[in-house]
Formats: structure tokens, C-alpha cells, sequence
């Protein structure tokens, strides 16, 4: 990991989104050299699934050697963020750091999305961090070496990056566009950078996102903490950049990886926009055991009643048909319909909602809740096992239309069933 050099000392760092995760894990990097950190954030009384508030996270901060500020903040609100940088100029003196953390996620298209998220996201990830940004510059300014560090990606403009979830794509390329404008506007007087992981990091959030186990194909918050503190340590002149972690860290010297992993030697899920970081771990995953499904010859006709699929799809339904039982069903109440693609593909389904369940060829008896579009070979590696479904689906494999919680789900079901593919 990188070591401390004490350059922090006496700064004030306004971070969003820092009683948890990310956002929490650079504070206290930089309160380990005596920082002032501003932890800007809703939760101010105990969340029922979330950890921490902006009071533990202080108390976490001051213990680790810094100075904490808690303020609620809410950065949907303009007087919300005014009144918390009024109050870190009060307290510290000034400002001389801006994080901008706090972001908002739904990965689904453009029809499953509510108007409500897409709002959410948008005020969220790109109007609060311009008006974050917009707030704090006066005071920026008269530092001596100031930052503003953006978490969002390069903008990659594959199509990939955008089909599955635009809404969010858009919203995070906006924080994106910010360091773009901003760095532009304010070169030589503030610094602005954006920083993005290379593999997933393993956050509250992406345990909702990923469900059971997911962790183990993580990475620690550390990774994101260490390259931070490594940008915000660097002079002014340093702008304008779209960084990724592992890639800084390597040019700073950093050769061991393992420290950061949650399960050290397991292939890591690739984060999203990385387009030549996603084929490297796929690479991985290949040399970990996950072989290449081989074609089967049989064409499977879906026009004609008498043809009966043949093939690897074919007999991954068989099993799960012989799987099925009440408690699968009564635990996921969902119908799954697979739109497949390649060789043995067609319209396939898994009823886990009606009587004791049911899979094979065709449409599901009743309308399905979840519907997956995907290529025959990844289908087959993702129900033996070889291809998880959320690395699948970042990195554009699967395609999920309609209701995101039964996907989970579904892959807290294949976990149990692949002992038996």
C-alpha cells in the first residue's frame, strides 16, 4: 500500500458521500496525516441496511488523527451544500481539497427506468457535483495547492457502455464533463481530475448490486484511497486527468496488487467503461478455469412443434427442471424468460412462481418478470458456473430487461445449482 508522507497535514478536504465506502476509506488516508476533513452527507441517524452515519465516520476520522466536521448534506439541495461549506470555512479556515463522491446507480434501459431515478441520478451525480464544485472554487482558489477529484470514469464512448443503462451512463460521463470543463477553466489555479477504479471495489453498494459472494471479486476501498491521496498530493499544474487506480499506483511503485484484493488470487470483476480491461479479465477468468463452450451441431428449429432442442442448452434446462424445487420457488417468485443467441438458441424459460415451478424451450407460461438476452455459449457458462452473471452483465454479455431484484435473485439460485451443471 502507499505510505503516508504527511503532506495532508492541516488541509481541509470536503468530501461527499463520506460516512461510508469510498468516500470514507480517502478521509481516513488523509486524516492519518492530520487532515480537516468536511464529511458531506445524508445519514445522520442509523440507515436499516446501510453502515455508518456522519457522526461514526467523524468519530473514525479523529481516531485515526484528523479533524472532523459532520454536516448533513443532501447535495440535491443548493442551500444544503452552501450552508456546509459556510460552515468547513468557519471551522478550518478555508477549503482546499473537494472530493466529489456521493453518486446515485440504477443499471437498467431506458424503459424500466423511472422518471424518479433518472432525476435522482441526474441531480445527484452531475448537478450536485457542478454545484459542489460551484460553491467551493471561491474558497479553492486561495489555496495554496487546491483540488477538486471527481469519481467518474474516462468517457468511453462505445455503444456497449450506454444499451443497457443510459441513464446512468449519461449521469456519470456528466461528473466526467465537469473535469473536462473545469480543469479547462480553472488551469493553473485549481487542479481537476477524475478518478476511476479498474476492478469493481466492494462497497454497500455493490453488495446490493451483486448479491451474495460478490465480494470475492473485489477490491478493497484502500485502492481508491491510496490513489487519491497520490493525486491530491501532487502539484496544481496536474489537471485535467482521467486516472485509473491500479495504472497510477503502478507508476508510483506499487507492485503489490494482492494487498487490496478481498480474496487475494481470485479473478477480479472489471469495472465498468473499461473496454480493454474488461477482455483482460475475461482473459483471467479463462485461465482460472472458464473454457470456451464448444458448438454442438444441432440447429434447433423454434418454428416447428416437432423439432426437440438438442445441445448444451438443452440439457443445462434439463438439470434445472431436475432441480426445481418448492423452495426455490417459494423463496425467488419469479418467471425468467432467456432470449438466446448462436447455436441451441431461441426462447427459453425458468417459471419459479407458479405451482412447483418449471424450465424449458418456449415462452413461460405466464408473463415473464425478468427477461435475459444473451449469447447460447455465455448462457451455458454462466449456469456452470464459468461466467458470473454480474460480469456478464457489466461487461455487456447479458442484456437485463425488467425487475433487477429477481436477476439477483436468480444468481443467488445458480450458486446452489452449479454443483449439479
Amino acid at each position: 500500500m502507499l505510505p503516508n508522507t504527511g503532506k495532508l497535514a492541516g488541509c481541509t478536504l470536503f468530501i461527499t458521500g463520506a460516512s461510508r465506502g469510498i468516500g470514507k476509506a480517502i478521509a481516513l488516508k488523509a486524516a492519518k496525516d492530520g487532515a480537516n476533513i468536511v464529511i458531506a452527507a445524508k445519514t445522520a441517524e442509523p440507515h436499516p441496511t446501510l453502515p455508518g452515519t456522519i457522526y461514526t465516520a467523524a468519530a473514525e476520522i479523529e481516531a485515526a488523527g484528523g479533524k472532523a466536521l459532520p454536516c448533513i448534506v443532501n447535495v440535491r439541495e443548493e442551500q444544503q451544500i452552501i450552508n456546509a461549506v459556510e460552515k468547513a470555512v468557519k471551522t478550518f479556515g478555508g477549503i482546499d481539497i473537494l472530493v466529489n463522491n456521493a453518486s446515485a446507480i440504477s443499471l437498467t434501459g431506458t424503459l424500466e427506468t423511472e422518471t424518479k431515478k433518472v432525476n435522482l441520478m441526474m441531480d445527484v451525480n452531475v448537478r450536485g457535483t457542478y454545484l459542489t464544485s460551484k460553491t467551493c472554487l471561491p474558497h479553492l482558489r486561495k489555496s495554496r495547492n487546491p483540488h477538486i477529484l471527481n469519481l467518474s470514469p474516462p468517457m468511453n464512448m462505445n455503444p456497449m457502455w450506454f444499451k443497457n443503462h443510459c441513464a446512468y451512463t449519461i449521469s456519470k460521463y456528466g461528473m466526467s464533463m465537469c473535469v473536462l470543463g473545469m480543469a479547462e477553466e480553472f488551469r493553473g489555479e485549481v487542479a481537476v481530475n477524475a478518478l476511476w477504479p479498474k476492478t469493481a471495489i466492494h462497497t454497500a453498494a455493490m453488495d446490493m448490486l451483486g448479491g451474495s459472494g460478490i465480494e470475492k471479486q473485489c477490491r478493497k476501498t484502500d485502492i481508491l484511497a491510496d490513489a487519491a491521496y497520490c493525486i491530491l498530493t501532487k502539484p496544481k499544474s496536474f489537471t485535467g486527468n482521467f486516472i485509473i487506480d491500479e495504472v497510477l499506483l503502478r507508476e508510483e511503485g506499487v507492485k503489490d496488487f494482492d494487498v487490496y484484493a478481498i480474496a487475494p488470487g481470485h479473478p477480479l470483476m472489471p469495472d465498468f467503461f473499461l473496454d480493454v480491461e474488461t477482455d483482460m479479465t475475461t482473459m483471467k477468468q479463462e485461465q482460472y478455469g472458464a473454457s470456451q463452450a464448444g458448438p454442438d451441431g444441432a440447429k434447433v428449429n423454434a418454428e416447428s412443434g416437432a423439432a426437440k432442442p438438442s445441445g448444451p442448452v438443452a440439457e443445462t434446462f434439463r438439470v434445472i427442471q431436475g432441480a426445481m424445487s418448492e423452495e426455490y420457488v417459494r423463496t425467488t417468485q419469479g418467471v425468467f424468460q432467456f432470449e438466446l443467441s448462436g447455436e441451441d438458441g431461441g426462447t427459453w424459460y425458468i417459471d419459479l412462481k407458479t405451482n412447483g415451478g418449471s424450465a424449458g424451450f418456449g415462452k413461460p407460461p405466464v408473463t415473464a418478470d425478468v427477461v435475459m438476452s444473451m449469447s447460447s455459449a455465455d448462457f451455458v457458462k454462466m449456469f456452470t458456473g464459468k461466467l458470473k452473471p454480474t460480469l456478464a452483465f457489466m461487461s455487456g454479455k447479458l442484456r437485463i430487461k425488467g425487475n433487477m431484484t429477481l436477476a439477483i435473485k436468480l444468481e443467488k439460485m445458480l450458486t446452489q445449482l452449479n454443483s449439479k451443471l
